[in-house]
């Protein structure tokens, strides 16, 4: 990767509206969670990315964040 993107990363982005909705499909539940884009962009109401977590991405994304977070 070049040194311009490993800054970009490390820096803390501007908020967007974020909204999340959970679901299931094939009895297995989902949450997924939708950023839009930025309000002075030409669509903000456009999804800009979607994440979608189920049971098993969720228990790696808690144990990340309560180790990064020392959350008990």
């Amino acid at each position: 990767s070049s040194a311009a993107s490993d800054v970009y990363k490390r820096q803390v982005h501007e908020k967007v509206h974020t909204t999340y909705t959970t679901f299931e499909m094939n009895g297995e539940k989902y949450v997924q969670i939708d950023t839009y884009e930025r309000i002075d962009r030409e669509n903000p109401e456009k999804i800009s990315q979607s994440f979608q977590f189920d049971r098993a991405t969720a228990e790696v994304l808690v144990k990340l964040l309560s180790e990064e977070f020392d959350l008990r």
